[in-house]
């Protein structure tokens, strides 16, 4: 999709369902988000739609970045602590490891 022959409200509106999106488990929306309307938001010249698109793209940062420190905290936790873990690790592991033999 190319941005620059779309018009500002197309762009507004595709924003939006973008931001919603995010909302239902899919923050790498909101990650998408921000990375192809950060020109029209804050580079491009004032225009009617540009604060809401502002809006969204905050809103949208601020999730992914939220996401994003929530995942690799779990990962690195999962991580550290599986073997102490157990039976536990093992039910929610999607690849149990076999170990030494």
């Amino acid at each position: 999709m190319n941005l620059a022959r779309t018009p500002d409200p197309e762009k507004l509106e595709l924003c939006r369902k973008y931001f919603i999106g995010g909302f239902f488990l899919l923050p790498f929306l909101w990650f998408i988000n921000v990375i192809w309307f950060f020109r029209e938001a804050f580079i491009r010249p004032a225009f009617d739609q540009q604060k809401q698109i502002r809006s969204y793209l905050i809103r949208s940062f601020i999730g992914s970045t939220i996401w994003t420190t929530a995942l690799v905290a779990w990962i690195t936790i999962f991580q550290l602590k599986r073997a102490e873990w157990g039976e536990t690790a093992d039910r929610i592991s999607f690849i149990i490891p076999k170990g030494m033999p």
